[in-house]
């Protein structure tokens, strides 16, 4: 029977919640008695280093070295983008100056983590502050400071020189606003770590990474070797969301103690060092425009972008804005459609791809224009959705940015949102409450998008199916799972191929020496690359053992059969042979099939949201009552995962709506470096999710799957914000930017107040 389509229980869980699972930090039989790896890190956001003291450092208990930028001999990092300007490349420690709270400047390596902190603290820094700058458009400014020997903060444009002017010609009404698409913290469950040993010149190298392959040739680059003296493995991996993707500079220090000290050695940061240093997400400052008809057909969009990358750009304003640019006019049929982005260094954390890496940005600014242009025309929100969707289509189609949209039915999507929620009641009970003056006050926000997966690059991915000669079978897979429940995802995949028994199915990842290639875990491409390649490979494995059962059986090659994990002679299903009976190790190796797949596109994930909160006039409090969403992500291999995946993602999208911002003063200081000041979400603020089925088959891969890890996020953050504003609109908010806090919402009902 298959396994296809069903809720499978995830095999990883027993083993973790039992407390059975290994991180980098729990590494001891690889590493023996490893010395411990710290940072010092600079407590100022701007500044030339003066000098770095270490003398009485060396000294401490339990101190075995203490490094400097001048002690580094490390091949200098290369460029990850090539539009951004070599001058910002961060180096392995800070050398002549400092750009953000919490960049390295100093190693100390101690013998046991208890001995670091007191050995950090003597360690003199000697630092001339200089005048640093937070927010990107005080970055622009005229007289602003510069972070590089560069003539601007700004470090990289895409879109046209200048605007069209013509834009909104004819356009019966036209809206503007400015938006922030605030910054936010990954925050895994796991920080960053990294452990590293060298042995005759070959480095085995252990990194809490969404892809070892990718880490592999920084590593290589740095220390001045091949490729084939490094080993790369990530063991179990306590979540990445984006910001785990490239390896940091602490994580490469770490390969380098332990190659000067000639022993093992090991990095696992704090949780405020993650917080202040490991990249941050989203951080984009937005203009859009809008316009239109009165009767509510959208003809123009305009969307001007500001990207704040961090003191060492990267991805958050290297490469972000290209899909925050593409996706620009999300679901809806728009003819006339603009955008430009702009990169800004600020004193400030780097930015990198966090959960949905652009898409949330672009879906977010789209969807807010949706509501004001429905406000400004006097029209239902979810009606003008409606009559700007664009049409149904079940092949691709191109957007008018260039964007080929696999497949979806977006009105669907909405309308069985709409139906879900029981639209026109919740409308009327709104309506009633406003009309008795009742509190809390009812906010109702709508939202669709879609999104790009498996983006970034080309969408191939590697695996490896093996028979062993029990008769189970081994899967190797250059996709890289950190608590998505890839492991029984492919297991589901290779026991219905294979007829084999999933307890008897094996999967490795997560090493360089075992899997020989692979692109990781990122944009929600596990599934349909990851996935495709392990059932193309599994189909090539029955095909080639039909040799071997033909000789078994003797018959012909076109007489075999396969079914349940047999071969059989047609009409002769009495005798047969299993995987058991054609496993034979002396025979070479006939039974392993490796395949690289590579999708024929991205891949467009799409749904609907309908968010129901609760306000409190005199407090500000905003309470989210429900959620229903419509995600289609095509076919669903396991709905129990899918689901875990929507469940998650509408978490942390409805935590960027009301809660999450990471903060600093006008001086580059950090205002949220635990979890003290910065609001994780939790269940407490959150009500059970009413998930709504919806399939479209993607035509690009043979799962006809879609990515699901992002979705959530996308399509949650509008929606909760957009319930708030409307719980508000009757006494004159049109808009309250994220986070929508107490504060900033008790603040937007005081300002329309006589």
């Amino acid at each position: 029977m298959s396994m296809m389509g069903t809720r499978v229980v995830r095999r990883e869980d027993p083993r973790l919640l039992r407390g059975e699972g290994c991180f980098v930090g729990d590494l001891s039989e690889q590493l023996g008695h490893a010395v411990v790896v710290s940072y010092v890190r600079s407590s100022f956001a701007h500044g030339r280093i003066v000098d770095i003291d270490v003398s009485d450092t060396l000294g401490a208990p339990g101190v075995l070295a203490a490094f400097t930028a001048a002690d580094l001999d490390l091949v200098a990092p290369r460029p990850r983008l090539a539009n951004l300007p070599v001058e910002t490349i961060r180096p392995w420690l800070a050398t002549e100056r400092v750009r953000f709270v919490g960049e390295p400047v100093a190693i100390v390596v101690t013998e046991r983590a208890d001995q670091a902190e007191d050995a950090l603290e003597t360690v003199i820094v000697d630092i001339d502050p200089l005048d640093a700058v937070v927010d990107p458009f005080d970055a622009l400014a005229p007289g602003a400071p510069l972070l590089f020997d560069l003539s601007s903060n700004e470090v990289c444009r895409f879109g046209p020189e200048a605007l069209d002017q013509s834009l909104f010609t004819g356009c019966e009404v036209m809206v503007s606003a400015d938006l922030v698409n605030q910054r936010l913290a990954a925050a895994p469950l796991e920080g960053r770590a990294s452990a590293a040993r060298w042995d005759d010149g070959r480095l085995t190298f252990w990194i809490s990474s969404q892809g070892v392959h990718g880490v592999k040739p920084v590593l290589a680059h740095a220390f001045g070797v091949e490729a084939a003296q490094v080993r790369v493995i990530a063991p179990d991996v306590g979540g990445g969301f984006g910001a785990k993707i490239s390896p940091y500079p602490e994580d490469v220090l770490v390969g380098f103690v332990a190659r000067r000290l000639g022993r093992p050695a090991r990095w696992v940061e704090t949780r405020s060092e993650n917080m202040l240093a490991m990249g941050h997400g989203r951080d984009q400052r937005q203009r859009v425009t809008i316009g239109g008809t009165r009767a509510g057909r959208v003809e123009a969009y305009r969307l001007e972008i500001t990207a704040n990358g961090g003191a060492y750009p990267t991805a958050g304003a290297g490469f972000l804005p290209t899909f925050t640019r593409l996706m620009a006019p999300g679901t809806y049929d728009i003819e006339r459609v603009e955008s430009v982005a702009r990169g800004v260094v600020t004193n400030t954390m780097t930015v990198e791809a966090y959960r949905g890496a652009g898409r949330p940005e672009a879906t977010a600014a789209i969807e807010r224009a949706m509501d004001l242009f429905a406000a400004e025309v006097g029209l239902d929100p979810a009606e003008v959705r409606r009559v700007n969707l664009l049409p149904a289509h079940s092949t691709p189609i191109t957007t008018v940015t260039g964007a080929e949209y696999d497949a979806g039915d977006y009105v669907s999507a909405l309308d069985a949102v709409l139906a879900a929620a029981d639209y026109p009641a919740l409308r009327a009970e709104q309506a009633r409450r406003r009309a008795a003056g009742e509190t809390p006050w009812l906010g109702i926000g709508v939202s669709t998008y879609v999104e790009i997966t498996a983006g970034g690059g080309a969408p191939t991915e590697f695996a490896t199916v093996r028979i062993e000669p029990g008769g189970g079978a081994t899967v190797l897979t250059g996709a890289s799972p950190h608590g998505q429940g890839l492991h029984t995802a492919l297991i589901m995949i290779t026991a219905d191929r294979l007829g084999i028994d999933p307890e008897d199915i094996t999967v490795i990842h997560g090493d360089t020496d075992l899997v020989p290639s692979g692109r990781g875990t990122m944009g929600s491409r596990s599934l349909q690359l990851g996935g495709s390649a392990v059932h193309l490979a599994s189909l090539e494995l029955v095909e080639n053992a039909k040799t071997l059962a033909a000789d078994h059986l003797e018959a012909a090659v076109e007489d075999i059969v396969f079914g349940d994990g047999r071969f059989s002679v047609t009409g002769s299903p009495s005798k047969s042979v299993g995987w058991a009976d054609l496993a034979d190790p002396d025979d070479g190796d006939p039974l392993t099939v490796h395949t690289r797949y590579t999708a024929d596109g991205q891949s467009f994930p799409y749904g609907a949201r309908v968010s129901v909160v609760e306000v409190d006039p005199e407090t500000g409090a905003v309470r989210l009552l429900r959620h229903v969403a419509c995600d289609d992500a095509g076919v669903i291999l396991n709905p129990l995962l899918a689901d875990g995946q929507r469940h998650g993602g509408i978490a942390q999208g409805a935590a960027q709506a009301l809660l999450e911002e990471v903060r600093y003063d006008e001086d580059g200081n950090p205002q949220t470096s635990n979890f003290a000041d910065y609001t994780i979400i939790s269940a407490c603020e959150l009500p059970s999710f009413e998930l709504v089925e919806h399939v479209t088959p993607s035509p690009l891969n043979p799962l006809g799957a879609k990515g699901i890890g992002e979705s959530g996020t996308i399509g949650s953050t509008p929606a909760v914000q957009s319930a708030v504003v409307d719980a508000v609109a009757h006494v004159g908010v049109r808009h309250i930017d994220m986070p929508c806090t107490p504060e900033r919402v008790w603040s937007a009902i005081q300002a329309q107040q006589p």
